[in-house]
């Protein structure tokens, strides 16, 4: 379901495999609620005036010296620009080193009988298409309520999630941004508990 949201308010589930194009103006306020617990919530930013602006996973975490995201965490453009805070977290921390789930990369790490799944690039481009977010501008995004341990030896494992029913995390937009939103279809690692399940939205603005 395509929801570009421009009202006072916001109140939407989002099933797995769907995704969501919002607009969230300075001081507006985004909820994501995970609904049933172990659902990974890929997400983009961007600047609503300029989508070349937009969310840089390399500049938040280099600024803040933090490789996981949570409460006070500053979503940093590739600018240097904030686009938005986390300002409300009741899961703990979030991921954004293991990128989006593709059909290209589910075949490399999971095999050829994964390539026909849909995946959450697919969505990123058919969600991101109205507001002229293409391949280009696709980059590093953030999964919320994703588990990514980072190794000693700086290998990446996809764990369980941290994540239960009812937890949320809530960002604060700094400026006019658009959120685009993969709700994660992937059931072939543990990132959603093996079974993707809904999300809520919820939008103050």
């Amino acid at each position: 379901m395509t929801v570009i949201a421009t009202s006072t308010a916001l109140d939407t589930v989002v099933e797995p495999g769907d995704g969501a194009l919002l607009t969230v103006p300075a001081g507006g306020r985004l909820q994501i609620v995970d609904l049933h617990g172990n659902q990974a919530v890929d997400t983009l930013l961007y600047d609503a005036h300029d989508i070349d602006n937009r969310y840089s996973a390399f500049d938040t975490i280099r600024e803040q010296s933090a490789v996981f995201l949570t409460t006070d965490s500053r979503l940093l453009s590739t600018r240097l620009d904030e686009l938005a805070v986390i300002t409300d977290d009741t899961c703990g921390r979030h991921d954004t080193v293991g990128g989006a789930c593709s059909q290209e990369s589910n075949v490399i790490r999971y095999g050829e009988h994964t390539r026909h799944q849909h995946a959450c690039r697919q969505t990123f481009l058919s969600y991101g298409a109205p507001a002229g977010i293409g391949q280009r501008q696709l980059t590093h995004n953030i999964n919320f309520f994703m588990n990514v341990p980072v190794t000693s030896g700086g290998d990446l494992q996809f764990d369980d999630g941290l994540s239960a029913p009812g937890r949320y995390v809530e960002i604060t937009a700094t400026r006019d941004i658009l959120v685009l939103i993969s709700n994660c279809p992937q059931v072939n690692n543990p990132c959603n508990g093996w079974n993707p399940t809904p999300i809520q939205l919820l939008g103050w603005w």
